[in-house]
């Protein structure tokens, strides 16, 4: 049996494989971030100016989020105008939270690397 004395590493230790694509996207990260700090919803005016977003793409990005069950559209009239209200699913913030704790394993690696590159060009030669 052979053995190696090299010390276990992690396998892909900085792939972040957590980091999915749909939400990875400026837009949709906007529209997602938007709605989970407004639990009850947001109407598609007020979430297009949050966000900074034409009409176009915010109808584009919330139906390729509601293809993948992550946000809830219902259209409807509100003093006979049409109206569109947007809100998170349950699945959507539950997986949202996932992708922010990767985000945040991100952000914490890279600080220990800096503080790593500090501490390392403090030392006396």
């Amino acid at each position: 049996m052979p053995t190696n004395n090299k010390p276990d590493k992690p396998a892909a230790r900085y792939a972040y494989e957590g980091l999915d694509r749909l939400f990875h996207e400026r837009a949709r990260l906007s529209i997602l971030t938007s709605l989970m700090a407004h639990p009850q919803g947001l109407v598609f005016n007020e979430l297009k100016d949050l966000c900074a977003l034409t009409d176009g793409n915010l109808s584009r990005q919330l139906t390729q989020l509601a293809e993948a069950s992550l946000v809830e559209v219902w259209k409807g009239t509100k003093n006979n105008r049409p109206q569109t209200l947007v809100r998170m699913t349950e699945p959507g913030k539950k997986k949202f939270l996932e992708y922010i704790a990767q985000l945040e394993a991100v952000v914490n690696d890279a600080i220990a690397g800096e503080k790593a590159t500090v501490n390392e060009s403090l030392r006396p030669t």
